[in-house]
């Protein structure tokens, strides 16, 4: 009996120490992962087929290149959104004031680089506990908890300076 014991608290032991020592990569502070099945996303449909008009506008057909029916996801949510695909990329013309305003204090050109980096660095060093990561808690919430915005607060604050705005949900039971 006592040797059985015994075992059974090497083994969470060894468990333990093997939790420690996982994955050295990013933190999956979510604990997000596709598994061993099929991503959904990674298939998108084609267009449906349809007859042209003029058969030979029709271009060569290209072995690798693109088919009338492939997709475009950028373009077509370009326009879906009132926009011009062939506009993608630069600043439009409309807005370059937007634009200078927002950069007259000074644009820094590795801002996304040092942005992942720091936010790695936050994400390791709250990366939840041993027995969180042992069984895959989700400590997000946790570690991002001084950076979240109350928005009761918030929406206090602006209808005090007389702004008008849209009301929050309630406040949930659980929320301090």
């Amino acid at each position: 009996m006592r040797a059985g014991y015994g075992r059974a608290v090497i083994a969470f032991l060894a468990m333990v120490t093997l939790a420690a020592c996982g994955d050295k990569g990013a933190p999956q502070l979510m604990n997000l992962r596709s598994g061993q099945g099929p991503d959904e996303f990674a298939i998108v449909p084609p267009k449906p087929l349809e007859m042209p008009e003029d058969l030979s506008a029709l271009p060569d057909p290209t072995p690798g290149g693109f088919s009338r029916t492939d997709r475009n996801p950028e373009a077509e949510a370009a326009v879906a959104l009132g926009g011009n695909p062939s506009a993608a990329g630069g600043i439009p013309a409309g807005d370059s004031a937007l634009y200078a305003h927002s950069a007259r204090f000074g644009v820094e050109g590795g801002i996304r680089a040092t942005l992942a980096s720091e936010d790695l660095e936050w994400r390791r060093d709250n990366n939840g506990r041993v027995l969180e990561r042992l069984f895959n808690v989700n400590v997000y919430y946790k570690a991002y908890r001084k950076q979240r915005l109350d928005q009761q607060a918030e929406l206090a604050r602006w209808r005090a300076l007389g702004v008008r705005n849209p009301s929050a949900p309630p406040r949930k039971p659980d929320e301090e």
